[in-house]
This record gives C-alpha cells, structure tokens and sequence, in this order.
C-alpha cells in the first residue's frame, strides 16, 4: 500500500501550486497565429543568401518572442503535445536553412509548410471562450494521464523487474527517486513565475539537457536488462534469486532513471497546468478532480500491468521490459537534441526527404537523426553479442 500512495502522491503534489497562480487574459492564439505567418510571409519573401544570418535570426525571435513568448507554445502542448513538437521542428528546420544559406525556394517551401500547419491546425485549436467547470477538469484529467504514462512505464517496469529478482531492498533507490523528483517539481513550481519571465532558451535548454540526460540512463538500464535476459536464459542467473543483487552503481542508475522520468514528466505537466489554471478564475477544484481521476486511472494501469509483468515467463519479461525502457531511451535522445537545437545549443541541419515522427522523438535534422543513431550502436551490439551466444551454445 505505501507504494501505491508514493504513486498518487508523485503525479497530485504538484498540483498543491495552483492555488497561487496569477489570472492572465484568455490566449489570443488567432492574433499570435496571423502575427507569425505575417511576419514569416516577409522574412521569406526578404530573404536572399546575404542576408540568411538575419532571416534566421527574425524566425529565432517569431519563435522565442511569439510563438512561446505569447504563452501560445505551451498552450498549444495543453491540447496537442505532438503538434507542439511538429511546430518546434518545422521552426527548426527554417531556421536552419536560413542559417546554411539554403536556396530561396527551398527556405519559401519549408515555411509554406510550417504556415499552413499554423492556420490550419494551431489556430482552430482555440476559442476566445473561457474553459469551464468540465472542461477544465477534463483538460487537467488528459494532461495528466498523458504526461504521466511514461513515467508510469518506468515505475512500472523497474518495480517489476525488483519483485521478480527478489531484490526487494532497491525498491528503496525508486522510492528516493521518486522523492526527489516530488520536491524537484515542487520547486519548479513555486518558482514558476519566475521561469516563464525567463528567457526562453533556459527553458529549451533545461529540458534538452533533462531529456538527453533521462535517455543514457534508460538506455543503460534496458541494456543491463537485456543482458540479464540472457543470463536467465543460458545460465538461469535470475532464478537463484539471491538477495541484494543489485550492486550500489545498479541501484543509483534505477533511482536516477526514475529520477529523470518523474521529473521530466512532472515538470511539464506543470507547465501545462500552469496555462491551463489561467483560462479561469477558479481553477483548482475542478483541476483537482480531473487530476485525482487521472491519477487512479494510472494507478490502475500500473497495478494491472505489474501483475501482468510478474506473470510472464522470464525471458519474455526482460525483453519486453528493456524493448520499452529502450523505446524511451531513443524518444528522448531525438526530442532532447531538437530543444537544444531551438535554445540555439546544438545547430540545425535540415535532411530534405526525411521523416517527422514524433511519437518516435524522429525529426528530419542531421543531428538528432545521429543522437538516436548513437543510441542503436548499444542495441546492435548487444544482438550481435546474442547472436553469437546463442550459435555458441547450440553448437555445443
């Protein structure tokens, strides 16, 4: 039962910062949208290869000063997360091309697609109506479940993979985990006036850095899961099932892991709930109850899931535990090197052709194609390792 209340506790303790924040005026989302295709339309018809420094810099600022300054990219992650991300990467990649001196078609062609994208997807998603009493708790109800499976996963998987172990005593490593991340994302909101008065950047990068941070950990851990696998398969390792057989370094990579995930996770909804307590005057019943429906949703999910986990047969486990952790791991490398590529960290080299797919963090840029390029070198390697392992043994 401690368990499960540490669960509830680490997806509503955010919440206790609502009270405090600050009425602003409904969103003008309809203005902002016509103030960025209007100055876009004459960046891109103003640009020429001498002056590519400066157009690159005008989209910089239609970014970081408009679409984000005006509160509309944080809004527009309330309602659709995955156009958010599509709409940071269409910004990107005109950035790009405006930087690398790309030739005026090609520039005119990427913002013709970032413009429609914004008049016919971001636009609609708003009203000039208040949310109210339903519609609130229904919006916190599906930010939180949103935000909060991944977060769940890990929880979940982890937790799992202690029971089936019997390590029992670095259930204590996700708890702390879990505890620091509350107080984290607690701090994060007492001081959330002070983050959304600061630049832009420091946001995109604090989330770059968390993200690309949160996948070495998950991609070590689904790595060491994996081998695990193996060893319950050639040599039975799991079945001995010896107490504390998580070393000190094993236990700090599942706290940090957990760490990073609830943060990450914790933080944004925040944000989220942060834009969408200013659309009423009196925000946090129906927040509440929206979130404490959420909350038992995905307490649900994780009971229904971990017993289905501890059921399945051994190999199977592992597997499917470190497919997943590994899924996260290559999301998070692409969606953490595109924030520092907005905050101006990491540069812009746009991939004509390539896919955008954010539910996989994929986005058509060199760089963040190579960060989830570098993430697969582990897995090869280790199936490799499998491979030859198992054509070793079966020749035996």
């Amino acid at each position: 039962m401690a368990r499960w209340l540490v669960f509830v506790v680490a997806v509503l303790l955010p919440l206790s910062s609502l009270a405090d924040i600050p009425q602003e005026d409904t969103l003008a989302a309809g203005a902002v949208v016509q103030q960025l295709v209007e100055s876009g339309d004459a960046a891109a018809e103003d640009y020429h290869l001498s002056n590519g420094l400066d157009t690159m810099d005008t989209f910089s600022s239609l970014y970081f000063d408009v679409f984000e300054g005006s509160g509309l990219e944080v809004a527009v992650g309330v309602k659709d997360p995955g156009l958010k991300a599509r709409v940071e990467s269409m910004f990107g990649a005109v950035i790009g091309l405006a930087g690398q001196g790309a030739g005026k078609q090609q520039l005119a062609a990427a913002w013709s697609e970032l413009r429609d994208v914004l008049e016919n997807e971001v636009g609609p998603l708003f009203s000039n109506e208040k949310v109210g009493f339903g519609g609130l708790a229904l919006q916190a109800f599906l930010i939180l479940l949103r935000e909060g499976f991944e977060a769940m996963l890990v929880i979940m998987a982890l937790a799992a993979y202690l029971r089936r172990s019997s390590a029992d005593s670095g259930m204590l490593a996700l708890y702390t985990g879990i505890a620091l991340a509350l107080v984290a994302s607690a701090l994060t909101a007492f001081g959330m006036n002070i983050l959304f008065q600061a630049s832009g950047v420091a946001r995109e990068a604090l989330e770059g850095v968390t993200m690309l941070c949160a996948s070495v950990v998950l991609l070590y851990v689904s790595h060491w899961l994996l081998a695990k696998r193996q060893a319950e398969k050639w040599q039975a390792y799991i079945r001995r099932k010896v107490d504390g057989a998580l070393s000190g370094g094993q236990r700090w990579a599942l706290g940090l892991a957990v760490f990073l995930a609830v943060y990450r996770e914790g933080a944004e909804t925040i944000l989220f709930y942060y834009a969408l307590a200013g659309q009423s005057g009196h925000p946090v019943v129906p927040m509440l109850l929206g979130s404490g429906a959420a909350a038992a949703v995905l307490l649900a999910a994780f009971l229904v899931m971990r017993a289905a986990s501890l059921k399945l047969p051994l190999p199977v486990f592992f597997s499917v535990t470190a497919a997943l952790l590994f899924y996260l791991a290559f999301n998070f490398a692409g969606t953490g090197i595109l924030e520092l590529q907005e905050a101006g960290w990491v540069g812009i080299t746009p991939i004509t052709g390539a896919p955008r797919l954010t539910w996989l963090g994929i986005y058509p840029t060199l760089e963040t194609l190579l960060a989830q390029a570098l993430v697969m070198v582990p897995l090869v390697l280790t199936a490799v390792w499998a491979w030859h392992r198992h054509r070793a043994m079966t020749t035996i």
